[in-house]
């Protein structure tokens, strides 16, 4: 009796399952369809999505939620192209994603045959590596490779490109279960002595600052930053990916710095003498004018990839090694710093400087925002999309939980709020799942809802609907003297005709008086998706607001009652 020999398909599948793989979103095509088929037969749910970018997003945002690696199947051509933003949006964010691509056969590679496109060149540079598998038993080894790849380190996006004879070829390669990838190392603890200078630099300190990233998310840090923050009597602020690495509503807290951070946690950043990061970046939207970021201040930086160290900001002291783990070594040595007058000082700033929003005129986007916190109370998964809505949310809904904020972060990415959340509401399925978009956002993945309601997802949609590009009618009204162009959404549909058209519940707000009601109605709907659309007034502005280009102490907290100038950073 012969034994049937898999296909190079059937192989792959059975790589991802012996990886874990629970989903792979998707969609369908002719050079993809070996890889299809062989799904029919794998306990792999494949989720068809209605655009490969909302099937990226949602492999990342599973990613982001479970902290495994979202996998995403796409044909060739423009189904390989359609992921590139999401590629980018990950590597951006360091998320692990698999992307798998059909391709064309392989000898008629470079002879733009129908639907081929050269997506390993394409995607160079927005995936941390890439893969043209050209014989079927490579297949086991490649896939083992990408799972590692993607997954440990700084995690990140990896492509395998596979053409369609390949995948419909026969592979009776043996499966892999080490790989040996010369050159490429992964961090671990940190140099001991390491530690111990940085044990000293915090122990001169008086007005220490811990700076926590994205990079304490994915490590799972954030109890080990606690106790350091609790031990060394400091106080902590978050990047915009670091939201949820620690508990936002604790008493050392200061919440999220830089250019829509809160007023307190930005004087916190200009006034200390030592700022810490753990697994942050320093990017452009942190330090503002670089030259004279924290310029007296001692600054740490831990992080896992040596490539970020003195890229901004010129260092005191730099230790490579997993965050958690460094964490975790250093607090052995560390001994309360003098700085009860810093804290009480700190306090002093977040009295002084609220978050605040007016309380009449219509019906705010803060206002729904805080509201939302308030009956979520840090405990629901929140995706956001790009823009004003972002930054309100991140300002008043506050985090308790480690991978309970998703948001496209360096990408700045329009359009992934709503797929994110579908792809957390698969990983995380026990846990409440909001989407907070904004309506030209949204509209950029709104298919997706056709996705959520075939599978009856209890995901939750609040589109922040102001009928514009709301941050760049913000910079086109302060900067450029209220000249507005290209920023009004005139022509948006009826977002709740629109959700009910795909089957879809969904309620209105057009009141302060109706928030608590309609978001209660929809925190209590678990029958598949829902909608809930507020109509906030059209001009309103994010604040406090750092100008691209100028300095942290130069942070508006109002708008200015005098033209300003155009700035010189991005927006």
């Amino acid at each position: 009796m012969s034994v049937q020999i898999p296909t190079g398909a059937e192989r792959l599948i059975q790589c991802l399952e012996r990886e874990g793989v629970e989903y792979i979103f998707g969609l369908s095509g002719g050079a993809a369809m070996p890889l299809f088929d062989a799904l029919v037969d794998s306990n792999i749910k494949l989720i068809m999505v209605r655009h490969e970018q909302g099937a990226s997003h949602m492999a990342d945002g599973y990613a982001r939620a479970t902290g495994k690696p979202g996998v995403v199947l796409v044909t060739s051509g423009p189904g390989a192209t359609n992921t590139v933003t999401g590629l980018l949006t990950a590597l951006m964010d360091s998320v692990p994603m698999i992307v798998l691509c059909g391709q064309t056969i392989s000898p008629m590679l470079g002879k733009d045959a129908f639907q081929e496109a050269d997506v390993t060149g394409i995607t160079y540079p927005v995936v941390k590596h890439s893969y043209l598998v050209k014989r079927a038993e490579e297949i086991p080894l490649v896939a083992r490779e990408a799972f590692h790849i993607a997954s440990s380190g700084r995690p990140g996006p990896v492509l395998i490109d596979l053409p369609k004879d390949v995948t419909q070829g026969p592979c009776d390669a043996p499966f892999v279960d080490d790989v040996e990838l010369p050159g490429y190392t992964v961090p671990n603890r940190a140099d001991p002595e390491d530690i111990s200078a940085a044990a000293e630099l915090l122990k001169a300190s008086k007005r220490p600052l811990l700076y926590v990233g994205h990079g304490a998310v994915i490590s799972g840090a954030g109890k080990a930053i606690v106790s350091l923050a609790e031990r060394l009597r400091a106080p902590m602020v978050n990047t915009l990916l670091g939201k949820g690495a620690t508990d936002e509503t604790h008493p050392l807290h200061l919440g999220m710095l830089g250019m829509h951070g809160t007023a307190y946690a930005n004087k916190a950043v200009v006034d200390c003498d030592l700022i810490m990061s753990i697994g942050a970046r320093w990017d452009d939207r942190i330090t503002g004018k670089l030259d004279e970021f924290c310029v007296d201040a001692v600054k740490i930086h831990v992080d896992v990839d040596p490539a970020e160290f003195n890229k901004m900001v010129p260092l005191d002291l730099a230790i490579l090694g997993d965050a958690r783990l460094v964490v975790e070594d250093l607090l052995p040595q560390i001994e309360p710093a003098d700085s009860e007058a810093w804290l009480a000082q700190c306090e002093d700033w977040r009295q002084r400087y609220p978050l605040k929003y007016p309380k009449q005129g219509g019906l705010r986007a803060q206002h729904v925002l805080d509201r939302l916190n308030d009956l979520t109370r840090g405990k629901a998964v929140i995706t956001t999309d790009v823009g004003q809505h972002q930054m309100w949310a991140a300002q008043f809904c506050l985090s308790t939980s480690n991978r309970n904020w998703i948001s496209s972060g360096g990408a700045g990415t329009m359009g992934f709020g709503f797929p994110a959340a579908i792809g957390a509401q698969f990983g995380q399925p026990e846990k409440e799942v909001w989407a907070v978009c904004g309506d030209g956002g949204f509209q950029m993945t709104q298919a997706e809802l056709a996705t959520a309601q075939n599978h009856k997802l209890p995901v939750k949609c609040l589109i922040i609907n102001n009928n514009y590009l709301g941050m760049v009618r913000q910079w086109q009204e302060l900067f450029y003297d209220n000249r507005y162009s290209g920023v009004d959404l005139e022509g948006n549909p009826d977002f709740v005709k629109l959700a009910q058209a795909f089957g879809v519940q969904a309620w209105r707000i057009k009141r302060p008086a109706d928030v608590d009601r309609v978001l209660a109605l929809a925190h209590e709907y678990d029958e598949g998706p829902c909608v809930v659309v507020a109509e906030v007034v059209k001009e309103d502005n994010v604040f406090p607001m750092i100008p691209a280009g100028a300095a942290v102490k130069d942070m508006l907290i109002e708008k200015p009652k005098a033209p300003m100038q155009k700035p010189t950073g991005s927006t």
